[in-house]
């Protein structure tokens, strides 16, 4: 089959096309390369498939630039392009409006003359601080950042153009991803980095703060299950392994063999205290489940880190001195 891929440069999206070439399919890639963190780190996110015939890359902006063409000869959509991030979102929200919403409604828009079946990815971040956990689709959805907010509304704009176009949308939260091509700005890019680099760990509060962390290849097998069995849901996509931030630097002090040392910084606003994914209509519907634990998945993003360094890459995620 061929794909079309949003985001395809970013983390996510850049494993999800290896993973769909991987599997014989032909993906149509596309990316408009914002500077939320620097282009080479993304170029380098496609260096594996700018060897395969089956990968494609349009640099376009969906905001903008012509989507109806793009969904010529494809059979399903993976809505993937956003702008990340919490903190960034108070102050810059136009762009999040932009990215977010702009881009998501002109898409759909263009779905209804091309109806596909869709996976849009949501964010946990729709959910806010809750009253019990883990958390379930069906629980209020009160997010406590402007990013948070246009994740819930792309929920709501992709929902009602496939029930006005007729064709099927399913949504997943994804829950905390990581692993290998992390964003520089990500805690575990962050945390790893600094401790082999010998530099303090930033933490943001008490680090009691939990998480349901989802290592990145479990996250790209549950979105290609999404697009196996469109059910036209919104499903929670968390790894299992719940932690905390204390917790995870202990882990990351044992894999990467060095002392972690800490400075704690102000909780950032914007922040949830917990997450929790309730994953259950995930695997029932779409015959999805995690694999990977966190210290199998932290030794991995290390060996990323690594390995790009010793490409001749600076540290990803290292602060400069």
């Amino acid at each position: 089959m061929r794909f079309l891929v949003t985001g395809a440069a970013g983390f996510i999206g850049s494993h999800l096309c290896e993973r769909l070439v991987a599997d014989g399919h032909t993906v149509l890639g596309v990316d408009c390369f914002t500077d939320y963190y620097a282009r080479p780190l993304k170029e380098e996110n496609l260096q594996h498939l700018r060897h395969s015939d089956r990968f494609e890359l349009a640099e376009a902006d969906l905001a903008q630039d012509d989507v109806a063409g793009m969904l010529e000869r494809v059979d399903g959509v993976f809505h993937l392009a956003a702008q990340p991030g919490v903190r960034l979102s108070w102050d810059t929200f136009g762009i999040y409006v932009r990215h977010n919403l702009m881009a998501t409604q002109r898409l759909m828009e263009a779905l209804r003359s091309h109806p596909l079946p869709v996976v849009y990815a949501s964010s946990s971040s729709v959910y806010g601080d809750v009253a019990s956990l883990p958390v379930k689709e069906v629980d209020p959805t009160r997010p406590v950042s402007p990013y948070g907010v246009t994740k819930l509304a792309g929920e709501h704009i992709v929902s009602v153009y496939g029930r006005i176009g007729g064709f099927p949308v399913t949504s997943l939260r994804y829950f905390t991803v990581y692993g290998p091509r992390q964003r520089p700005d990500m805690a575990f890019t962050r945390f790893l980095a600094a401790v082999v680099c010998g530099q303090e760990v930033e933490v943001l509060g008490d680090g009691e703060q939990s998480r349901d962390f989802t290592y990145v290849a479990d996250a790209v097998e549950a979105t290609v299950c999404a697009m196996a069995h469109p059910t036209g849901g919104i499903y929670n996509v968390g790894g299992g392994t719940r932690a905390t931030i204390n917790e995870v630097l202990v882990i990351v002090g044992d894999v990467t063999g060095a002392p972690v040392r800490l400075r704690r910084l102000p909780k950032a606003a914007g922040d949830v205290l917990h997450t929790w994914a309730d994953t259950a209509s995930c695997r029932g519907e779409i015959g999805w489940e995690p694999r990977t634990g966190l210290r199998g998945g932290l030794e991995a993003q290390l060996g990323w880190l690594r390995s790009s360094a010793a490409s001749g890459q600076s540290f990803p995620g290292a602060r400069r001195a």
